[in-house]
């Protein structure tokens, strides 16, 4: 159980990359079809845009409120079983700071302030799965029985 809670944990980080990524892919792909001629206004909002990397915001959109918040509920999960030091109390402020991810997500299209704060909170969130990760892989490595080979 601590693999799999290790995996889960690095599993976040590496999906708040992903994150990362899609939306420079989206927002560069935005730019460059702008300076092109593309026209963003109300109507392009309401429509599918066409222009390169838009596929970024849909991939940010569905990895952030669908699949990082599944990953996590399963982190905390796990949690219970894998018998990490402090795992439960790291999986449940993984799990908060995906919440209010997506609470700064949702509330950033109101206030550009809130999506700053969005982008400042990812970072947060990169490092806190990343530090649950490491708490597991040295609660196995140390729970690990030491053999003749290992001496």
């Amino acid at each position: 159980m601590k693999s799999a809670y290790k995996v889960l944990a690095y599993l976040i980080a590496a999906l708040v990359v992903v994150q990362s990524a899609a939306m420079v892919f989206a927002v560069a792909g935005l730019g460059i079809w702008v300076e092109e001629g593309g026209v963003l206004d109300a109507a392009t909002m309401e429509s599918e845009p066409t222009f390169t990397g838009a596929l970024g915001f849909m991939i940010h959109g569905m990895n952030g409120m669908m699949l990082i918040p599944l990953v996590a509920v399963a982190l905390l999960v796990v949690s219970f079983f894998a018998k990490v030091p402090g795992g439960v109390r790291n999986a449940a402020v993984v799990l908060g700071l995906v919440v209010l991810q997506v609470a700064l997500g949702l509330f950033g299209h109101e206030n550009a302030y809130i999506g700053m704060l969005h982008g400042v909170n990812a970072l947060v969130l990169f490092a806190a799965a990343l530090f649950s990760g490491r708490a597991a892989a040295k609660a196995d490595s140390m729970a690990a029985p030491r053999t003749a080979a290992t001496v």
